[in-house]
């Protein structure tokens, strides 16, 4: 198994978020915007799944002969360190909750959209299947249940776009929902009150999205939308975005990056192990490659290790 060196490894999740806002004042106030890529420097948001998909990325760039360091840091910052060569990769360019702050910088071409590394990502509202198989499959035949859900809808912290879009919805009387409530909550809260109904076979409705640990833990079903809600498999697609230099400067690193495209599935196994089984994230990430070394070489095909050797070849001695 590859030894790692990523300085934040040894941190716990909390101290990773709590040091964000310091790593982003030392990283933007070195002025270190070095030209050679001999370190990959990764920004990574406090999100579970972008956490265990740079750590992946990490380590097979660690393998092809490059150092690495993945920095905690809030979304603008990782933008204007990309901006500013301060930031060489980003794994969690969502969208379209982060298109009003991307393109601007394509258009200026500050940086590149490389590819979408995600596709297929949804948000909504979900039930248990059981709930799902007795007819409730759509936005619309949630009022005609009314009594069974307590007219009552689980949500996430407030003033994210997904409650705001449930809040108009009630607000509006969209699908009968005009006497029902939104139950804002923290993520963790939700989740907890949403297993213990499940556990009980009580009916629920909360916001889910995937990639999420939610989606291996639990058997769920996510609703169709009806009158043109909004709040129902909302289609989003997450960008690796990178500086516009990175092409001329590393055509390796950037034809690696270009092929990395995850399937929706294998992200919801990792953050399952990080977030809900509790491992570390690297040690999540060795053990997927370590277990799946055919999907790794579609990710290296034809790209080189820094002493010219295939980049294949150089991942499979480390594991």
């Amino acid at each position: 198994m590859l030894q790692r060196k990523n300085i934040f490894s040894s941190l716990s999740k909390s101290t990773l978020s709590k040091t964000a806002g310091l790593t982003a004042a030392l990283l933007l106030s070195s002025g270190s915007a070095v030209a050679s890529l001999d370190e990959v420097r990764f920004g990574v948001p406090p999100w579970p799944g972008v956490t265990v998909k740079s750590e992946v990325a990490a380590q097979l760039i660690e393998a092809m002969g490059y150092g690495t360091r993945q920095s905690g840091l809030a979304v603008s910052v990782i933008l204007e360190g990309l901006t500013r060569n301060d930031v060489d990769v980003y794994l969690g360019g969502w969208y379209p909750v982060q298109t009003e702050m991307v393109e601007p910088l394509v258009a200026d071409d500050k940086v590149e959209k490389l590819v979408s590394n995600i596709q297929g990502a949804t948000s909504g509202l979900v039930v248990p299947q059981y709930v799902y198989d007795a007819g409730v499959t759509s936005v619309a035949d949630l009022e005609a249940h009314s009594e069974r859900f307590d007219s009552e809808i689980q949500g996430i912290e407030a003033g994210t776009g997904i409650n705001t879009a449930i809040l108009e919805a009630i607000e509006a009387d969209i699908a009968g929902l005009g006497d029902w409530n939104l139950r804002e909550s923290s993520t963790a809260a939700m989740l907890a009150q949403a297993e213990q109904k499940m556990a009980n076979e009580e009916w629920v409705t909360f916001v889910g999205w995937e990639p999420h640990w939610m989606n291996v833990s639990f058997d769920l079903a996510y609703l169709d939308d009806a009158d043109d809600a909004g709040i129902a498999k909302i289609e989003s697609t997450v960008w690796t975005i990178v500086p516009a230099s990175l092409a001329q400067e590393d055509p390796q690193l950037h034809r690696f990056l270009s092929q990395f495209v995850v399937d929706i599935e294998d992200q919801n196994t990792w953050v399952h192990g990080y977030s809900y089984e509790d491992r570390p994230a690297d040690e999540v990430a060795a053990e997927w490659i370590e277990d799946n070394l055919e999907i790794v070489a579609e990710w290296l095909d034809g790209v080189e290790a820094r002493d010219g050797t295939p980049a294949i070849e150089a991942v499979r001695a480390a594991y």
